[in-house]
């Protein structure tokens, strides 16, 4: 398992002032309005963690971090919203349009794709994202970002509609509604899903289905990666994860042929529930898939990495009511990213076993991987194992439960 950065200073919790690069001052002086000060609208991006972790090439390297950076927020900002590069390592970013907590969810899913492509992992991210308090000429004060806090309050105003269509009491009648559709960067995607059997590994016995999303763009038919999926503007996760709740929905309706399944694993992006819109949106969705299932649904939130502890409890207490369980999925098993989520409420945690391990390989990535998520979560589920004859392996390291790759 690798380690997490540990070389990088985060910036100090407290507000603090930044000094602001000369020429950006009138560009900044627009923003200096209490609604969007204290609404949260303006944050920075802080590109420290690359600067430290270059050391001596950052010199050499910066124009190139700044010019990815920039178009990682040209695909994400939009013309709803406005960033501009204030110092050596910030980026001023502003989005009039969103609530608090989707506008700071969503510089946080652009710094994890500059930090994931300059350092190969993003679980920093969460230290680089600060909101700006005050504005005055030449420096700027930001803090940290303290998102359990701001999760708890109601934003004051609502989220833009991400999603012009309205749930269909037919889940499977409304797919159409979402998918296909046309992203934000113009490139047609269209959103299909699957249903793996989970097996409970105490007595080996299916407790139900998790739903296995895909994104796939047309024509050419090619999927995107769980990376490029977590970097879609947030309108665009909305509408992946409704399409996906109502695919499965129509699979299980499929599926059963006359017998109820104990619970159905149902995936949401944790980006979408920052959104009240996507909150109201899944309410209805879970109610749907609940009344299918006999002991309930459970909710498996999706692009965690990065996220503050403390924002994920939040996330998870918003789905905790229409939930048997909430489990964090882990889209790269690391101590870091592990450990980070010490705190965030989750009753399990999930995530894909390596392919291609011989026996002894398997038992050392398991033992590491169970040992620590069970020091952050109740239960693990190990998805798309490779053969029957590890069930026994994983049972004994303290997995609780695992699904089947391609369903073996």
């Amino acid at each position: 398992m690798s380690e997490a950065l540990d070389t990088y200073v985060a910036p100090a919790l407290a507000s603090a002032p930044r000094i602001v690069s000369a020429g950006a001052e009138d560009v900044l002086e627009r923003f200096n309005q209490p609604a969007l000060l204290s609404g949260g609208k303006v944050n920075l991006i802080s590109l420290e963690a690359v600067e430290t972790r270059f050391g001596a090439r950052w010199a050499a390297r910066q124009d190139q971090v700044y010019d990815f950076t920039a178009r990682v927020l040209e695909r994400g900002v939009g013309t709803q919203g406005f960033f501009h590069r204030v110092s050596p390592t910030d980026f001023f970013v502003v989005h009039p349009d969103l609530g608090r907590v989707a506008g700071q969810a969503a510089c946080l899913r652009y710094l994890r794709e500059v930090l994931n492509h300059f350092l190969g992992e993003d679980s920093m991210a969460a230290n680089g994202v600060l909101q700006v308090t005050r504005l005055d000429r030449g420096a700027l004060e930001a803090r940290r970002l303290d998102l359990a806090a701001e999760s708890e309050a109601a934003d004051p105003e609502p989220d833009p509609q991400p999603v012009s269509a309205p749930v269909a009491a037919d889940p499977e009648a409304s797919l159409d509604r979402w998918t296909p559709f046309v992203a934000a960067d113009g490139r047609q995607l269209r959103v299909t899903a699957t249903l793996e059997p989970m097996f409970e590994l105490k007595g080996f016995t299916r407790i139900g289905f998790r739903m296995i999303r895909r994104v796939i763009a047309i024509p050419g038919d090619e999927e995107l990666s769980p990376k490029q999926v977590a970097m879609l503007s947030t309108a665009d996760l909305l509408r992946v994860d409704l399409a996906t709740i109502a695919r499965g929905i129509g699979r299980l309706r499929a599926e059963q042929a006359g017998e109820q399944q104990l619970s159905l694993i149902v995936p949401l992006s944790y980006v979408s529930l920052a959104s009240q819109t996507g909150r109201a949106e899944f309410v209805k969705q879970l109610k749907a898939a609940g009344a299918l299932v006999k002991l309930g649904v459970i909710c498996e939130i999706c692009d965690i990495e990065g996220v503050p502890p403390g924002a994920l409890l939040a996330a998870t207490s918003l789905v905790r009511p229409f939930s048997l369980l909430v489990v964090g999925r882990l889209a790269e098993v690391t101590r870091a990213a592990i450990n980070q989520l010490q705190g965030s409420g989750l009753n399990a945690l999930a995530f894909d076993a390596p392919q291609g391990l011989g026996d002894a390989e398997f038992v050392g990535w398991s033992a590491a991987a169970i040992g620590a998520a069970k020091r952050v979560a109740k239960s693990v589920l190990v998805c798309r194992v490779e053969s029957h004859n590890r069930a026994a392996t994983l049972a004994s390291l303290g997995a609780t439960h695992m699904s089947l790759a391609s369903g073996r």
